[in-house]
């Protein structure tokens, strides 16, 4: 969950388990369009098991509450598990990729800030830089901002990708807010 500068808690991380069919992905979208709930970011892959998928919700609870959010998830066939991640909690990713105006007086500029945030480069022209940046998402929030008065030409952002974050034993720190058995 993030929290807005006032305290109050603007955006809740869901991961959802489902099962790995065509058409799953398009279900939840529909479902959130149709309910009009704001999705702040959302990636999708298959897990570990080759029949289910983890998608990564990342709502804005301002449109609708996130108890509202569940049970409408929770009534799509293919869900399988539906866990709240807190931040506290889990481990949080994202990554970003941004063409960047470098010529000859800024590019070192744009190469140190790139290494101050332990980014790489991916490709270089005479006037563009092209970089990539993998992190916690405030992380790359803040080489985002930075980038931005060098001129960015594209940028493109994974969206937050998250896992419950072990205890000392090596459990998952779960808080499953829905789930079936499977």
């Amino acid at each position: 969950m993030d929290v807005t500068p006032g305290g109050a808690v603007r955006h809740h991380t869901l991961s959802v388990l489902v099962e790995n069919r065509p058409g799953v992905l398009a279900r939840v979208a529909n479902l959130f369009s149709r309910r009009g709930y704001n999705i702040f970011s959302l990636a999708v892959a298959p897990t570990e098991d080759e029949r289910l998928s983890r998608l990564t919700i990342v709502v804005d609870v301002e449109s609708s509450p996130l108890e509202q959010i569940v049970k409408q998830l929770d009534k799509l066939v293919n869900v399988v598990q539906i866990t709240e991640l807190d931040p506290r909690d889990s481990v949080e990713r994202e990554l970003l990729l941004a063409t960047v105006q470098a010529d000859p007086d800024t590019r070192g500029q744009v190469l140190e800030l790139t290494q101050i945030f332990e980014g790489r480069i991916l490709a270089v022209s005479h006037e563009l830089l092209t970089v990539s940046l993998e992190g916690h998402p405030t992380k790359v929030d803040d080489f985002e901002q930075l980038l931005r008065p060098f001129g960015i030409v594209e940028l493109q952002r994974t969206g937050r990708v998250a896992l419950a974050r072990l205890d000392r034993d090596g459990d998952s720190r779960l808080r499953s807010v829905s789930g079936r058995a499977s």
